[in-house]
């Protein structure tokens, strides 16, 4: 019988200031799940959507009262019993890592995946003025081969410009976070074309998808905030590709579902992540092995990480050793 051990509250110092178009972070709390079955522990992670309400206090009371139910705690039932969202993601993790524990098999093996390889992720050049942001990109380019640039709906033209400027030889991809309702967005994307960005991610508001029917973009669009499961395609007529989240998802098995009927669609895979340790970055380390797009910097933009956490070495992710290895 599985049991939910613990689910705590944590606050982790961010380095230096995550600025994007909706605010600014200095820390981030998250939520640490622990389940068992008298033997094993098993841990999780998840940050909260803050823009959907959730608080990392909230998510606890949420893992906390699903343990006092009346039902057995497994990972398909959690898809019918809790709300996607960090709360989910977390319990869903802790119970990955249990069972690769009791199994002695890593979770990758368990779910079919790919054995995890380093990968390349995306540095993310936060909000700023240009000239900032060009300082930024010149100092990340230095490691990584793939930079992406927030904007905010107003002189994104010239912040694009200074990132391209700052790394001339990076890829570039941008994330509007919802911020060109207002713009005209077709000439957005062809003013940003020459500067080589390769996606933008969510132009417009969750619930107005409408508004890039029948755009003629020569750079495709990635669903962040408007595609949290399964259930969002068929509302996403107008995007090109998805960026899967595990908080916005509810766990990494509700992800892998996502991932599997959004190629079933053609639809191009972007792994996401909220800022957070490497304990919730490991699993979505593993899904991420099959993505076009990684963006997988959330422990990197701590000031410090877990023990055993993910590495990054000449802009490369390593695997690491603190979650679902089985031992």
């Amino acid at each position: 019988m599985i049991e939910i051990v613990s689910a705590k509250v944590e606050r982790w110092k961010v380095d230096g200031a995550f600025i994007i178009s909706r605010g600014a972070k200095t820390d981030v709390d998250v939520v640490v799940c622990e389940v068992t079955d008298g033997t094993h522990i098993g841990r999780g992670e998840g940050t909260p959507i803050y823009y959907e309400g959730e608080t990392a206090e909230l998510c606890a009371d949420a893992i906390l009262m699903r343990g006092k139910q009346r039902r057995k705690i497994t990972r398909e039932d959690l898809l019918d019993s809790m709300m996607e969202g960090a709360a989910r993601n977390a319990l869903d993790c802790a119970l990955w890592d249990l069972e690769a524990k009791q199994a002695g098999k890593p979770v990758w093996q368990l779910a079919g995946l790919p054995q995890p390889q380093p990968l390349g992720t995306a540095f993310t050049i936060s909000l700023a003025d240009p000239a900032k942001m060009e300082a930024d990109a010149r100092e990340a380019a230095k490691t990584y081969k793939l930079l992406k640039c927030k904007l905010t709906g107003e002189g994104d033209r010239e912040r694009v410009a200074a990132v391209r400027k700052g790394a001339p030889g990076a890829r570039l991809i941008v994330d509007a976070n919802e911020s060109w309702d207002e713009l005209d967005i077709e000439a957005e994307a062809h003013a940003l074309a020459a500067f080589g960005v390769e996606l933008i991610e969510q132009p417009v508001s969750a619930g107005e998808e409408d508004l890039l029917l029948g755009l003629n973009s020569p750079i495709p669009f990635c669903a962040d905030e408007s595609c949290h499961t399964h259930e969002d395609l068929d509302r996403l007529e107008g995007y090109q590709a998805v960026n899967i989240k595990l908080d916005k998802a509810g766990g990494l098995t509700e992800a892998m579902l996502l991932a599997e009927k959004a190629r079933m669609r053609g639809l191009d895979i972007m792994v996401g992540c909220m800022l957070g340790t490497s304990l919730g970055i490991a699993p979505a380390f593993l899904l991420g092995q099959k993505a076009k797009w990684v963006d997988l910097d959330g422990a990197l933009l701590l000031a410090k990480d877990r023990k055993g956490g993910l590495k990054q070495a000449s802009g490369l992710l390593q695997p690491g050793s603190l979650w679902g290895e089985g031992a």
